[in-house]
């Protein structure tokens, strides 16, 4: 066999990468159908396109780099041949491996001290660094390089900042920078007039100015996160690369990576920043030269699906409108309507108690006076749209943190709401139910119909209280759920 030329990077959408030297190839957090979610969720890959599995280079490994619902996707884990091993970071929670090997696959814990070799290509899953957001602490961030060399590694920054460890190595002198940095673009900012997860409902929070600009974004990815990086040569961009279900407006902004990439090189002289589109490779050669740049004929973009998603951003920008929001999950059937009131009222306790130990809850018991003067035990009011059999009404619930409870109150508008409680949540009951049936995951929910105010700063949000409380580092109950039901929808025997 020839020696490898180099590493073929093919980015298949979203943060999904096919890597190969030209002889072994590994993929990398596979979302290979059109979409993924939980349940009967569709959130579609942005921009669309098909995968063709069976002209893809087989792969000889999977690596997974977290749990999160646009990394981990079962149905398109079960495309793929069930001699494909699967390797993760020793954090993954159980749950997910649990399920991984449900589907017969056989799923393999790696560290950082224990490069894995596939073939010719090396790579060693590095911790998250420290100051990663809770819900992203258990990323692994792959350097990806040809075996017993440096100089042309390929370090891949999945959603949490930039690992310690490796940057400790750096310093070191025991690895060159890498050549290519791979970058995630998080976003998911959307047009003013749309629900976005971390809009702010108080009077003069939101606006055109409170939400992300495209300069915000490329000086996030491109100055303060590859600080630690410096010698880097190329940088290439993914992330953003989904709609959201129902969408009015299209595509988020700030997701055409080819433009946001030809913007940054002229306005920065550092490194060269790619901006893949489905399809695209991108060969990191073994010695000097240039990162060049192709397209795999196993990966077919939808341009009149792209096309007609961008002319719906199009007129939404052109006339900005209000969008109301609704539920995102079905409707609840009437037989079930006792069930899930009584299994909403069992989780209220826990969420009481958990409150506490988020920022929310401990900016909530600091403060004292608020908008009508002082305040009382309640800090957060929890509002339920449309409990069932009862729609166009709110079930709402304060949040005494002299329990913790959750007490009943009366309902009123949401302007008083607002005007009584420094922090308040909106959730479509059916909605917030479905968390605890496994029909949707808090990401789901938060991206879909949340909405919701605060004092404070952008972490203070319920929003992040929300994350913290049900994500899958928290509740592996609740995503054993979700995994099951999705098992269950490809014939496989339910998790217990």
């Amino acid at each position: 066999m020839a020696a490898p030329a180099g590493l073929e990077l093919t980015f298949l959408g979203h943060q999904t990468w096919h890597i190969t030297d030209g002889l072994s190839a590994v993929l990398l957090d596979p979302i290979l159908a059109p979409a993924f979610g939980a349940g009967n969720l569709e959130f579609e890959i942005w921009p669309p396109r098909t995968v063709d599995t069976t002209g893809m280079p087989a792969p000889g490994a999977v690596i997974l780099s977290h749990e999160h619902l646009d990394h981990f996707h079962l149905p398109s884990l079960n495309l793929l041949s069930r001699s494909v091993p699967v390797y993760t970071g020793v954090t993954t929670p159980t749950s997910v491996t649990d399920a991984i090997a449900a589907l017969g696959f056989t799923v393999h814990r790696v560290d950082h001290t224990q490069p894995l070799h596939i073939g010719d290509i090396e790579i060693t899953l590095y911790p998250a660094g420290a100051r990663t957001l809770f819900w992203e602490k258990r990323v692994a961030q792959p350097l990806v390089r040809l075996a017993g060399t440096t100089g042309n590694d390929v370090f891949i920054g999945v959603d949490a900042d930039v690992s310690d460890l490796y940057i400790e190595q750096l310093a070191d002198g025991a690895l060159a920078p890498p050549r290519l940095a791979v970058v995630s673009n998080n976003a998911q900012t959307v047009p003013y007039g749309a629900l976005g997860a971390d809009n702010n409902l108080l009077p003069g929070l939101d606006g055109p100015r409170n939400r992300k600009t495209g300069l915000e974004i490329l000086h996030n990815l491109l100055i303060d996160y590859l600080a630690p990086l410096d010698g880097v040569k190329d940088v290439a961009l993914c992330g953003n690369g989904f709609t959201a279900p129902r969408s009015p407006h299209g595509p988020f902004l700030y997701s055409d990576h080819a433009a946001l990439a030809d913007t940054a090189n002229q306005l920065q002289h550092l490194f060269h920043v790619h901006g893949p589109r489905p399809g695209d490779r991108l060969t990191v050669p073994a010695g000097e030269g240039p990162i060049a740049r192709s397209h795999v004929t196993w990966v077919t973009p939808d341009l009149i699906a792209e096309k007609r998603a961008i002319a719906i951003q199009q007129a939404f920008l052109a006339e900005p409108q209000q969008v109301m929001p609704s539920a995102i999950t079905p409707a609840l059937p009437e037989e079930e309507w006792v069930k899930v009131r009584a299994l909403v009222a069992d989780e209220l306790p826990r969420l009481a108690r958990e409150l506490i130990a988020t920022r929310t809850g401990a900016l909530a018991a600091s403060i004292h006076d608020y908008l009508h003067g002082p305040l009382d035990g309640h800090r957060v009011v929890l509002r339920l749209l449309d409990p069932p059999g009862q729609p166009g009404t709110v079930d709402s619930y304060a949040w005494n943190i002299a329990g913790p409870t959750w007490d009943k109150i009366d309902t009123t508008s949401r302007e008083a709401a607002i005007a009584a409680y420094p922090f308040g949540i909106e959730i479509y009951f059916q909605d917030f139910a479905s968390l605890f049936l496994g029909r949707a995951q808090i990401w789901d929910v938060v991206g879909g119909s949340y909405q919701g105010w605060h004092v404070g700063e952008g972490l203070d949000s319920p929003v992040y209280a929300l994350f913290a409380i049900y994500g899958e580092h928290q509740r592996p109950d609740l995503a054993t759920r979700c995994y099951s039901n999705s098992l269950a929808a490809l014939g496989v025997d339910s998790l217990s």
